[in-house]
């Protein structure tokens, strides 16, 4: 029984588990594929990611999901870190942020002709809502959770029309007080040399 409990502790410590990691960049190219070789290295998958601008110009936000222990994840953060263009790299257990998806469902309009049945449970059931009405098709939009978008287009899949179905990578806020802008200032400070942002 002692055996056991230790053995299950050890295991725990190695446990997967989802984190989001929010890296600050100059907006320079050929940084993702830096990035990503990182977690080639490690053979980590990327369930997602996200890359667009922020509040302060010329600097880019990553926001990338892996299911990882969190002593691998640190030593990939750490690492991330150490790229010359990266500002900083900050990783984040799902209660530390807001966070976001948006799915489309590109449906066929048969679906439609069953009665209110497929519009109560887009509009009403998920707060989803209809983007386009075409002849054959209509768009879908649903914004929430990986899960909540998974759940509708489980949903829908009941009814078999669904004709395209995609999701996108996470967008993500933390919860800290920190300021973007603030941030690189004191940066700016530290540094030794002048950081290239316009």
């Amino acid at each position: 029984m002692k055996k056991k409990g230790i053995y299950q502790f050890k295991r725990s410590k190695k446990e997967s588990k989802e984190y989001t990691l929010s890296v600050l960049t100059e907006n320079k190219a050929g940084l993702l594929n830096h990035i990503t070789i990182i977690f080639n290295r490690r053979k980590m998958n990327i369930d997602s990611l996200n890359v667009s601008s922020t509040e302060v110009k010329g600097v880019s936000r990553f926001t990338i999901v892996v299911n990882s222990s969190k002593e691998k994840i640190i030593k990939v953060v750490n690492h991330i870190n150490k790229l010359i263009d990266v500002l900083a790299a900050f990783l984040y257990e799902e209660d530390e942020i807001y966070y976001q998806e948006i799915a489309l469902y590109k449906l066929s309009t048969k679906m439609f002709l069953k009665g209110d049945l497929v519009e109560k449970i887009i509009i009403r059931k998920y707060g989803a809502k209809i983007l386009k009405i075409e002849e054959d098709h209509i768009i879908i939009q649903k914004t929430g959770t990986k899960v909540g978008t998974q759940k509708l287009y489980d949903e829908l899949e009941k009814f078999g029309s669904i004709l395209e179905f995609v999701r996108s990578g996470r967008v993500a806020v933390s919860k800290s007080k920190r300021k973007t802008k603030n941030f690189i200032k004191e940066l700016e400070k530290i540094k030794s040399n002048k950081l290239n942002i316009k």
